[in-house]
């Protein structure tokens, strides 16, 4: 290309002009991936339209609502737990020391297991309800990638937790 030249400044101008146009390099979907019928696998890849990148963020969107969702009853599924499990280390350490008289409708031992129970319950049915949503959304957008669920394996984990609790006030007397 030579010094004014006219088509190099036209091909710099119309890059200039297209730059902004051009979707991030995690916008670029295969043909696979964008056609739902197809069975075969296309090599060459193809950029996402404004449309289908607004569509595939709004998907990543309620996927992270899911999470924090879930992540809002695994903490409140923790803290039933744990409390249940302090008020029955609680008084099991106060009975030791002082002799109790059993007037109570509810005892202490039996809150606390209704609690961590009412804890693994809430947890579970947030666990289903979370595993449900999400598979609807890879239902609906099949060409989305839907990730695994870092919230799903905590609660797995809080479960756990909460079983060794219940398990620990229900056989210690």
């Amino acid at each position: 290309m030579r010094v004014g030249d006219p088509r190099g400044s036209d091909e710099r101008m119309e890059r200039r002009r297209n730059r902004h146009r051009n979707p991030p390099l995690g916008m670029i979907l295969t043909k696979a991936q964008q056609s739902e019928g197809s069975k075969r696998l296309h090599n060459r890849a193809t950029l996402l339209t404004p449309g289908d990148a607004n569509l595939l963020l709004s998907v990543d969107r309620t996927r992270l609502s899911y999470e924090r969702t879930l992540m809002s009853w695994i903490r409140t599924a923790t803290s039933l737990i744990t409390f249940g499990f302090s008020i029955y280390k609680f008084f099991q350490i106060e009975s030791q020391r002082v002799a109790s008289t059993n007037s109570h409708l509810v005892g202490p031992r039996a809150f606390a297991i209704m609690m961590i129970v009412i804890g693994l319950t809430a947890l579970i049915m947030a666990t289903i309800e979370h595993r449900r949503e999400l598979g609807f959304l890879k239902a609906d957008y099949p060409h989305a990638r839907i990730r695994r669920s870092i919230a799903r394996m905590i609660a797995g984990l809080i479960s756990i937790l909460g079983v060794t609790a219940f398990v620990a006030a229900v056989f210690r007397q």
